[in-house]
């Protein structure tokens, strides 16, 4: 497994991240009373495979805590980020309070603020900001970052530099104008974080869209994770990655073309 630098945080994560928001998805809910071993044993798997970086939501509050549950012993080997979509500092403190018992630990590594209509700062009214800023002098959080689907809302973000990282949706078919702001997060050293590195599930061919990434060495993509399989598979591609060559690329634009 390869480790990028997260932006200026400091924080080493595995070159892929485990979604944890799937959690919860029809084929671990499918398993009854066997879906917390089950994620127990996903999770495992990942972190002995070299996986550090577990992405999680308070949004998905089964997810989380099934995650939470599944750390256990080897939480503080691993990097933990969470999400809020809180309103205002209070709803975003409801919300961390909430994600530490859930994820049975008492600091997040990265905690993200998702946001589609502004980027919350020192001024704001809402006094998210300067809640995230309490929050890391106290310790509850090590770092922050935003979370966005909107890309002009990360483009301030990053140009902001009040954030350490920026989340935001980046694969081989929603390409363009994203690949543009994953530059201006090198330049910027801003940690970039890959959102539905599968579209959603659109994108089948896991070592095509695993290998997209081996171009750009400071994105992280999350995985959402819904089977063993599945995650042998975006694992084995990771260290062995395609060839990008002309092929490589051909492949990729017919992706592109058949979905645009």
């Amino acid at each position: 497994m390869q480790y990028v630098a997260l932006g200026r945080s400091g924080l080493l994560t595995s070159s892929i991240a485990f979604g944890a928001m799937s959690l919860d998805c029809p084929e671990i809910e499918a398993l009854g009373d066997g879906a917390g071993e089950y994620v127990c044993s996903l999770v495992r798997q990942a972190y002995e495979a070299g996986i550090n970086f577990f992405d999680s939501s308070r949004v998905t509050p089964v997810s989380e805590k099934r995650l939470g549950n599944a750390l256990y012993g080897i939480r503080d080997h691993v990097l933990v980020a969470t999400k809020s979509r809180g309103l205002d500092g209070e709803a975003v403190q409801r919300d961390l309070n909430v994600s530490l018992e859930c994820l049975c630990t008492d600091y997040i590594d990265l905690f993200q603020i998702e946001c589609n209509e502004s980027v919350p700062d020192e001024k704001g009214r809402d006094r998210i900001y300067g809640k995230l800023v309490e929050l890391k002098e106290r310790g509850s959080i090590r770092h922050f970052g935003l979370v966005t689907e909107d890309l002009s809302i990360a483009e301030k973000a990053i140009e902001s530099g009040l954030y350490e990282s920026v989340q935001f949706p980046f694969n081989m078919i929603y390409m363009d104008p994203a690949a543009t702001l994953v530059a201006l997060c090198a330049q910027r050293d801003v940690g970039c974080i890959a959102m539905q590195p599968l579209n959603g599930g659109i994108l089948r061919n896991i070592p095509l869209a695993v290998g997209f990434f081996t171009q750009y060495d400071n994105a992280v993509p999350v995985f959402g994770i819904h089977t063993a399989e599945e995650l042998q598979q975006i694992v084995y591609f990771a260290g062995h990655p395609p060839v990008i060559d002309d092929k490589f690329k051909s492949d990729i634009e017919a992706v592109r073309q058949h979905y645009n």
